[in-house]
């Protein structure tokens, strides 16, 4: 039986990935941090846990054991994180590698992480050009992440570039401005850039798909891992509201958010829709199923891992963060203020 070492089995895209490979017939183990919670979650899932940190040769030697045909890892930041494997590629057969959309920038070289958001192909394609490798910064770290691989001319890597990633177990769950509206009873949604913002989505059980192929495909390849359909915000803001019964009205402007106004983590002024016509081609991906379908089961996941908290940040400190950084996404009082004063007078 071929063997597979997934590296972050236990986390969001690896719930999904190692049931996938252990339906294909895979002898699964997963190397994951001291944590009896954590290697609970590897053993629910049908796999063997193999505890220890990554960063640490011992434990990374101790989890490939004799040999693996492939290494998965989902958590890999930098080119730091490759090398510490490639000290062992005479253990590895092939390899796939969990990368980031975030890694393209336009012509101009603005991406995601420049001042000016990145005007980009529709759809964008895996050889648009990329940030410049380094490890100052997200894009950055993960281009040399993908570099490090794909230079490994004796381990065979597949790149995997998902785009907003959802799925039960999500560390930066963008589903939760939605639900919490439906939780508040929200009457009305307040959307910047006319609802039409196109950041596309990757379901973690369509990344999981993707890595079940590549694993039994080995090559040396970078694709795209999104969903079949780029839904706009006002669509995906829809599919959340169906799932939970919530359809409040909405309310469009055109330009981006106003103080924060209208910001959801889906924002962006121009499209970042991913082309997964090589994954189609190269590994036999269909695409399916898409976000209307999965994300229901993220949504789910939201309700049991804040139904019995005081505060939701305690618990989601992904969002936390991204409303930090984007929003404020819930301030309620400014928005029925700046609602109120686009009202038309009553005579």
């Amino acid at each position: 039986m071929a063997t597979a070492l997934v590296i972050g089995g236990s986390g969001q895209i690896g719930r999904a990935a190692v049931p996938a490979l252990l339906a294909d017939g895979w002898d699964v183990r997963v190397l994951t941090r001291d944590s009896p919670a954590r290697a609970t979650v590897v053993r629910e899932l049908g796999a063997e846990p193999v505890v220890g940190d990554r960063r640490d040769p011992a434990a990374l030697a101790r989890a490939l054991g004799g040999g693996v045909d492939v290494v998965v890892d989902v958590v890999a930041f930098d080119d730091r994180d490759a090398e510490r494997l490639l000290v062992h590629r005479h253990l590895i057969g092939s390899a796939v590698v969990v990368s980031s959309a975030a890694v393209y920038v336009d012509d101009a070289g603005d991406g995601f992480e420049t001042e000016r958001f990145g005007t980009f192909p529709d759809p964008v394609e895996e050889d648009q050009p990329t940030v410049a490798p380094g490890r100052t910064g997200y894009a950055a770290s993960k281009v040399a992440l993908e570099q490090a691989w794909l230079a490994a001319d004796d381990v065979p890597a597949t790149v995997l570039r998902p785009g907003a990633i959802h799925g039960p177990g999500c560390v930066q769950p963008r589903e939760w401005l939605f639900v919490r509206h439906a939780l508040d009873g929200r009457p009305v949604r307040l959307l910047s850039h006319d609802g039409a913002s196109r950041f596309h989505t990757t379901s973690t059980v369509v990344l999981a798909d993707l890595v079940r192929r590549a694993a039994a495909r080995p090559g040396r390849r970078v694709l795209n891992a999104a969903d079949p359909e780029a839904l706009t915000v006002a669509e995906i803001a829809d599919a959340v509201g169906t799932h939970l019964d919530h359809h409040p009205r909405t309310v469009t402007f055109p330009g981006p958010p106003v103080g924060g106004l209208g910001a959801t983590p889906w924002s962006v002024p121009g499209p970042l829709v991913l082309a997964m016509g090589r994954a189609r081609d190269e590994l036999g991906h269909t695409g399916a199923p898409g976000y209307r379908e999965t994300v229901g089961a993220a949504v789910d996941d939201l309700l049991a891992r804040t139904a019995h908290v005081d505060d939701w940040r305690a618990v989601l400190p992904g969002f936390a963060r991204m409303e930090a950084a984007m929003g404020p996404f819930l301030d309620y009082a400014a928005e029925d203020a700046w609602l109120t004063s686009r009202e038309e007078p009553r005579g």
